[in-house]
């Protein structure tokens, strides 16, 4: 093996707010915190090098210039693809349209800043 990934960084506007909606979508926990205002999530116990890649809530005043060009995709680990959706709506994800035909395996939503990822129906078990 070569590389792995071992952290995600979002740039946002408050990483606070975000680390809190991340960390409970996928049930993480906050490994730190950098003197730029830096947030570090990931799971518990395994840190940073662990199974599951960290992320990184980076702060940033820099609007958004377009579709990001890299999304997230998640999938539930304990439940259902729609009872999923109902826990992720309820968090703070809304629901987005980039032209959908209906018939998709996946839910496009946004996290609380307008970040896209999706919910796709495979469960897959938890790590």
């Amino acid at each position: 093996m070569a590389c792995r990934i071992s952290e995600l960084v979002l740039d946002v506007a408050d990483p606070e707010r975000l680390a809190l909606f991340w960390a409970e979508v996928l049930g993480y926990v906050e490994l730190g915190r950098e003197d730029d205002g830096s947030i570090g999530i990931g799971p518990s116990g395994a840190g940073f090098g662990g199974p599951q890649p960290t992320l990184i809530l980076s702060p940033s005043t820099d609007p958004r210039p377009a579709k990001l060009r890299l999304h997230i995709d998640v999938s539930a680990t304990d439940r259902d693809q729609d009872a999923e959706l109902e826990r992720l709506l309820a968090l703070g994800a809304r629901r987005v349209d980039i032209g959908q035909t209906g018939q998709e395996s996946w839910h496009v939503l946004a996290d609380p800043e307008g970040n896209e990822f999706c919910l796709l129906r495979a469960r897959v078990a938890a790590v």
